[in-house]
């Protein structure tokens, strides 16, 4: 009767993994233009990695999904008339 708690969870997962995709794709460049503008104005200059946005990006991903999980294992698990009696 209804989604269980698991497919509820892939797929609300699935569509903030989407969001964070796409703000890693808009926030990346508009990061490493900055960035570089701004390295240009120290004395001592370093080279961007690309490895510094992929793991931002990964790490970004990871509390997404960390904090979705936790959230909704914890509102399948509530009781839904206790849910329903406080809206």
């Amino acid at each position: 009767m209804g989604a269980s708690a698991t497919n509820i969870l892939v797929m609300i997962s699935r569509e903030f993994s989407v969001l964070v995709g796409i703000a890693v794709l808009i926030a990346s460049p508009v990061a490493f233009f900055a960035l570089r503008a701004w390295l240009q104005g120290l004395a001592f200059q370093t080279r961007l990695s690309i490895w510094v946005f992929i793991g931002s990006a990964v790490l970004a991903l990871l509390v997404t999904l960390a904090t979705v999980s936790y959230q909704t294992i914890r509102a399948a698990q509530l009781d839904p008339v206790k849910a329903l009696r406080h809206d």
